[in-house]
């Protein structure tokens, strides 16, 4: 099993929505590395549910991936923002996975107390100007995030 951390805006789709639907398509993701990340997925592996562009942004919960290689159906859906007109259809460009819900965490680790807690090498979201709204994360600092959200 694989722990990764994934970014979603709380307007745009939240924990509570994740929570609210049981599994959710992960769709729009539209950066090449981001993506690759998806495509290494496996069923069973764990992401962090990370709110970003909210007030504090931070971890919030914790999601499993249920369903892998699935083909992104929003690039094909000309009225979705995320459609990609250079997209084949029999050779799509974006893939995705089916994620679950796990558990919301009581209080949510805040950027600010990751970038206390891990250097940039360690958990790359704290790293200046990282934008991939999809990473990995090693175990052993899965671990003490794990350890963190209990503590809240």
């Amino acid at each position: 099993m694989a722990y990764w951390l994934m970014k979603s805006e709380p307007d745009v789709y939240s924990i509570d929505d994740l929570k609210r639907d049981r599994t959710e398509i992960w769709d729009g993701v539209r950066n090449y590395q981001a993506r690759n990340f998806l495509t290494s997925m496996a069923l069973g592996d764990k992401a962090f549910f990370y709110h970003s562009n909210t007030k504090p942004p931070g971890i919030v919960g914790l999601m499993e991936i249920v369903e892998t290689n699935m083909v992104d159906p929003t690039q094909f859906d000309k009225s979705s923002k995320y459609y990609d007109p250079k997209s084949p259809a029999d050779n799509p460009r974006w893939h995705t996975v089916t994620v679950g819900y796990v558990e919301t965490f009581e209080e949510g680790i805040t950027l600010d107390q990751l970038k206390e807690a891990f250097t940039p090498d360690e958990l790359w979201v704290v790293r200046r100007g990282n934008r991939l709204s999809i990473m990995p994360v090693a175990d052993a600092i899965a671990e003490k995030l794990l350890t963190m959200a209990k503590k809240t």
